[in-house]
């Protein structure tokens, strides 16, 4: 999983740098009704990776892993990223996924195939997961960086 915690380490670096070139005004500016801003999209990512940080531990050590998925609109309400300085988000998400590159490296290749099962989604494996969670990533930091 060397190769999906390189890209992951890859795209922080990248995405940090175009990130705090936003203003704070251009990260809480409104997308759109019903749409989060920036800082929320930002938000999420930083929930996307206490929740998946959590399933990257947790399924190495239970087999199958079973957890529960998490209310996305609920959790960026709960934390208000709106009211937080962008550059406090940005620091909190890249250090937070530079972790999870690292637990991600390490993945054992004899667990990779243990079986997930978040909330009502089909099962997967823990390899899926963590690719997926790349993926993940970027569909969101190119609504934050596309506009």
């Amino acid at each position: 999983m060397k190769d999906v915690a390189d890209d992951l380490r890859a795209e922080v670096r990248r995405a940090a740098e175009l990130l705090r070139s936003l203003s704070e005004s251009e990260a809480n500016a409104s997308r759109g009704d019903l749409k989060w801003t920036r800082k929320e999209i930002l938000g999420h990512l930083i929930d996307s990776a206490a929740n998946n940080h959590q399933r990257f531990v947790r399924a190495q050590l239970v087999s199958p892993f079973v957890w529960p998925g998490y209310e996305q609109d609920a959790w960026v309400s709960v934390h208000r990223y709106r009211d937080r300085p962008w550059t406090e988000l940005i620091d909190l998400w890249a250090t937070l996924n530079i972790h999870i590159a690292h637990v991600i490296a390490h993945l054992p290749p004899h667990l990779l195939s243990t079986e997930c099962r978040i909330g009502s989604d089909e099962p997967a494996s823990l390899e899926w997961l963590a690719r997926d969670y790349l993926r993940h990533l970027r569909h969101h930091l190119g609504q934050i960086l596309g506009g």
